[in-house]
């Protein structure tokens, strides 16, 4: 059965951070909402579409539910989350452990199995098995056993990737399975980032393995189930990581870029899928064009901040879309079953000779001569009566009757002309050997034919499909090459009057140029005459000095004569009377003695 991937995209609600930010919700929902996302008027068209206002239960309803049914009937089922970090992908896929609002798909979809089972028949008989594991740098580690770590991956005879050496955890209630979750969960690589407080750093794959055997008829059936929370692709200018945050978004990258070169291997068609670059794409090698009904979850943020980012999810689902799986029962025959298989294949060869004896017999008749009417023609449409009425145990394809006539007319004929157009009744049973080999091979020729129409009828509806994303492709690529155009005229008259307005600055530039050479001349000039002017300042600053220093000089001179005098006059008025005042004298106060002196000498 061929089914192409489910996709469905989840937009969250706009984080505490970006409103603090002031981040436009740049996400609209045209339509009904359910199947179509806008983003700056781009349309993207998925399976389903989750709002941001959706619950977690109606997230699991679309998005898991289903598969559960399917694993149990024996089908491989993969679910896993895609976007860039801090998208809400952890959220989706594991929730809050416990909480029956807020819990995720894994922790639902495990309440749902073992709900289903205990409602199944009595006669069935369950083994479940868990496996957890990371990939981290590029290395396989086990989550419920952290000391087994770089793990291989192998693939079995029939080409299935499996981990090698993995913890196989048998349970039998929901308990003992998020028992297990938890466990592995805190054990798995975290960081901080700018963007996300709880990032986690590598890729966690949660295997059930359901087998189950109906104790009456001995029939085995299992189902793996696959659910796949991805670590983030990061924008290393936004998280802002360094040392070994850096280093593991680098291996987280790369190994989503080898999922996203898988999955363009897969919708281009070609003949080589680049399945083992890397150990990611390897273990979902059956989730990507193998054996497993796929549901891809696209996480998205509505803020205009990852509006690049959100762009590029949005298109990665849209390829995915297109990708076809190949989806059979996994079913183990037991000895019952294969002696049942026999007794169906005996009873088919038993009516096939019942076909033959009636080919035989009619064509005796038309090799002695005679003319059977068409009435009698033993044809495609009398098959059921002939065996019953069961024409679903006929392995032989539908063939009309002229063509079966056909058929018999050419091989009697070269009958005939190998035997000399001899009459039938004396043909020996070589000859009739032969024509039975004849008739055997355009059988056998016919059911190639057949084949081959159906494969190139198969074949020709996936290239429709192929052509029908690759036309889509194309418009879009017209619309984005109109839209570019329309931005290329826009930036050429921009630029134009870029151009204008340069050539007018440069010509505004020579002018004030020419006004500034004009003005330097002027300042130089200046310059040199307050050079001058400072100096002959100077030479005025030592004359106004020397000048100081001679006046100075001469006042000294001036107090010692006059100290002398006065020495002299106080000596002689000594003599003459001893009832004048001495005058004090001082260099400091020497106008104001003067006068004393002179007071002193008209006295006298």
């Amino acid at each position: 059965m061929i089914e192409s991937i489910k996709v469905v995209c989840r937009v969250r609600p706009l984080s505490e951070q970006e409103k603090a930010n002031d981040s436009k919700f740049v996400v609209s929902f045209p339509g009904d909402g359910n199947t179509t996302v806008s983003l700056r008027g781009k349309i993207f068209s998925f399976d389903h579409v989750v709002q941001p206002k959706a619950s977690q239960l109606e997230v699991y309803k679309v998005v898991a539910k289903p598969i559960v049914a399917d694993v149990l009937n024996g089908y491989n089922g993969t679910i896993f989350a895609y976007g860039q970090t801090s998208s809400g992908k952890t959220f989706t896929m594991e929730g809050i452990l416990g909480d029956p609002v807020f819990q995720g798909v894994i922790p639902r979809i495990v309440h749902d199995i073992f709900n289903h089972i205990y409602q199944m028949d009595e006669n069935l008989e369950f083994h479940i098995k868990v496996s957890y594991f990371e990939i981290y740098m590029e290395k396989i580690r086990d989550l419920l056993d952290v000391s087994r770590t770089n793990l291989k991956v192998h693939e079995d005879k029939d080409g299935v990737p499996y981990v090698k050496g993995v913890t196989e955890k048998f349970v039998s209630t929901p308990e003992e399975v998020y028992k297990a979750i938890a466990k592995g969960k805190a054990n798995r690589h975290v960081a901080v980032t700018n963007m996300n407080e709880h990032s986690s750093r590598s890729h966690s794959v949660l295997l059930i393995n359901v087998q189950q055997e109906n104790l009456e008829t001995r029939k085995k059936l299992h189902g793996k189930l696959y659910l796949v929370d991805l670590a983030g692709s990061e924008d290393v200018a936004k998280t802002g990581a360094g040392g070994t945050v850096l280093d593991e978004a680098k291996n987280i990258n790369k190994s989503l870029f080898a999922l996203g070169n898988v999955i363009n291997a897969l919708v281009e068609g070609r003949p080589h899928v680049p399945y083992r670059v890397s150990k990611l794409t390897r273990i979902l090698k059956e989730s990507l064009g193998g054996n497993a009904r796929t549901t891809m979850v696209i996480c998205c943020s509505p803020a205009g901040y990852n509006e690049v980012e959100t762009k590029s999810a949005l298109m990665f689902g849209m390829r995915a879309k297109t990708i076809k799986n190949l989806v059979t029962v996994n079913e183990e025959m037991t000895t019952d079953g294969w002696r049942r298989r026999y007794e169906q294949e005996k009873e088919k060869v038993g009516k096939l000779h019942t076909i033959a004896s009636h080919l035989e017999s009619e064509l005796k008749r038309w090799r002695a001569g005679e003319s059977v009417n068409k009435a009698d023609w033993f044809t495609e449409n009398r098959y059921a009566g002939a065996i019953d009425n069961t024409r679903d145990l006929i392995t032989t394809p539908s063939v009309s009757s002229s063509l079966m006539l056909d058929g018999v007319s050419t091989s009697t004929s070269r009958s005939a002309g190998l035997t000399n157009a001899s009459p039938a009744k004396n043909v020996g049973g070589v000859q009739l050997q032969l024509l039975y080999q004849q008739l055997d091979d355009r059988d056998d020729e016919i059911n190639k034919q057949a084949q081959t129409v159906a494969r190139l009828r198969q074949q020709i509806e996936e290239q429709d499909v192929v052509k029908n994303s690759l036309c889509t492709e194309c418009e879009r690529q017209l619309e984005e090459i109109t839209t570019l155009q329309a931005k290329y005229q826009s930036r050429k008259d921009e630029a134009k009057e870029v151009l204008q307005a340069l050539e007018e600055l440069a010509m505004n530039y020579d002018q004030k140029a020419q006004e500034i050479n004009a003005k330097a001349k002027e300042l130089e000039e200046t310059q040199e005459t307050l050079l001058l002017q400072t100096s002959l300042m100077h030479s005025k600053d030592c004359e106004l000095s020397q000048l100081k220093d001679a006046h100075e000089n001469q006042k000294k001179k001036y107090a010692e004569m006059m100290s002398s005098l006065l020495k002299d006059l106080i000596d002689v008025g000594e003599c003459l009377s001893d009832r004048i005042t001495k005058p004090s004298v001082g260099s400091e106060r020497l106008d104001e003695e003067f006068t004393v002196v002179r007071l002193y000498i008209s006295k006298l």
